[in-house]
């Protein structure tokens, strides 16, 4: 019997389609490239091979041409694709893929990637790395890189393993979450973490920047910059999509950090916000059942329609953690699908807000695309990111009450945390050498 074709999430789709009317009007990633003015152009390295690989280097790839157009919305690539002939393959090992077309071979580099493993290996390693002390790069802390057919993760550790009181970090949109990396190493640097989990793999809808697009029309291959899963799949081969993959293996990947099931899990994302110097980090505390009440998160009191919390423990010290990043802070979440909650983080760490009904007060940022925002407070609203759902699912299975912040960084955060990082760097470089 034939295995059945990956097939999407419902909470995947987008409701659009990419035609030959209009190949090069940005759907996808608008928001990240436009408005926030993300800088994506470390991401893949594209370039033109200057001599044909051969029939048994492709033999030791895996083909992804059919599971990529049939999971692919962009119908502009998939008809490109198929009217040029293109074979497409994949190199696990070293994560490249390989246009193959009859005159020429094109190949998409995970630069981001390899520069990240360089920076704690020396090289790109193939395999699983096992522990390895960390030395410069993180001092304090062993290493690991654990390989699988979508990249890989790096998952990172205390050295000495000490059981302490501190939260387990994810990064699970490493390539295409700027600087989500850097600040996880910032909090790991500064005793705010324990361990962490970072995607080294992408989620398939990373943009192709302008300089790529037009170094693919030089040779022939005009893709469609906007929603670009034809080169890196989206999904693998059993239609799970592999954003989700530290979320769905986060027991293994406890296991394997050999620590106990974490109180607490800071899940560190990139968000545009609304504007490109915006400072409003959005912490979610769940949208999609199990729900949550303002009862849950501590001491609760209402004074007419408004809310005061006094948080609990662990939502303290999240709060607590997270507070070195921006004194702008706000949680959501739901407490039914029609009942949702915004609360302001005061200076205490007392939250303060109000509920409402998102059918009537949440919109989206820009016509065509799910990037929702609360127009009266300026601020995104975050709560129904499934991933966080899953994870908080999968979390429960741990045996722990463990609490998941979700939280959204607008660029401007993100940016100032990895030039604090950097200075930190160059601080214990220059210490180390005796400057």
């Amino acid at each position: 019997m034939s295995a059945r074709p990956p097939q999407i999430p419902p909470l995947f789709l987008s409701d659009f389609e990419v035609d030959e009317s209009a190949p090069f009007r940005r759907y996808l990633n608008r928001l990240e490239v436009e408005i926030g003015k993300e800088d994506y152009r470390h991401l893949k390295q594209v370039e033109l091979l200057d001599n044909p690989l051969s029939e048994d280097r492709f033999a030791q790839m895996t083909e992804l041409t059919d599971q990529l157009l049939r999971t692919s919305q962009n119908n502009y690539n998939c008809g490109l694709i198929r009217r040029l002939g293109i074979r497409i393959y994949i190199d696990v090992a070293y994560y490249d893929i390989y246009y193959r077309l009859p005159d020429k071979t094109i190949r998409f580099s995970a630069r981001w990637r390899r520069m990240v493993l360089q920076r704690f290996f020396k090289e790109v390693p193939v395999a699983d790395s096992g522990w390895v002390n960390c030395r410069n790069a993180l001092p304090g802390f062993l290493v690991r890189f654990l390989p699988d057919d979508s990249g890989g993760a790096l998952l990172l550790k205390q050295a000495d393993d000490k059981e302490a009181d501190l939260p387990l970090l994810t990064a699970p949109h490493g390539p295409y979450d700027p600087h989500t990396l850097e600040v996880t190493l910032y909090f790991l640097r500064t005793g705010k973490g324990s361990a962490a989990l970072i995607n080294l793999g992408f989620a398939g809808r990373e943009p192709l920047v302008d300089e790529n697009a037009r170094r693919l029309n030089e040779w022939g291959v005009p893709l469609n910059p906007s929603n670009i899963d034809v080169i890196y799949p989206y999904v693998d081969a059993h239609g799970h999509p592999y954003c989700y993959k530290l979320e769905r293996g986060l027991a293994e990947y406890v296991d394997l950090l050999g620590i106990r099931p974490p109180e607490l899990i800071l899940d560190l994302h990139a968000c545009v916000g609304t504007s490109a110097d915006d400072r409003q980090l959005a912490i979610g505390l769940g949208g999609l059942p199990p729900f949550l009440g303002p009862s849950n998160l501590g001491q609760s009191e209402m004074f007419g329609p408004i809310h005061h919390i006094q948080p609990s423990g662990r939502l303290r010290q999240g709060l607590n953690t997270v507070r070195d990043l921006s004194r702008e802070m706000f949680v959501q979440f739901c407490s039914a699908p029609h009942q949702c909650y915004n609360f302001a983080v005061l200076g205490g760490m007392q939250l303060i807000g109000s509920t409402f009904d998102p059918r009537d007060v949440v919109k989206s940022l820009v016509d065509d695309e799910e990037r929702t925002y609360l127009p009266r407070e300026n601020l995104r609203w975050l709560p129904g990111a499934g991933a966080n759902a899953l994870q908080r699912i999968e979390a429960k299975k741990l045996g722990a009450e463990t609490l998941c912040l979700h939280v959204e960084m607008p660029m401007a955060v993100r940016q100032k945390i990895a030039l604090r990082l950097k200075e930190m760097e160059i601080g214990d470089s220059m210490d180390s050498s005796g400057l």
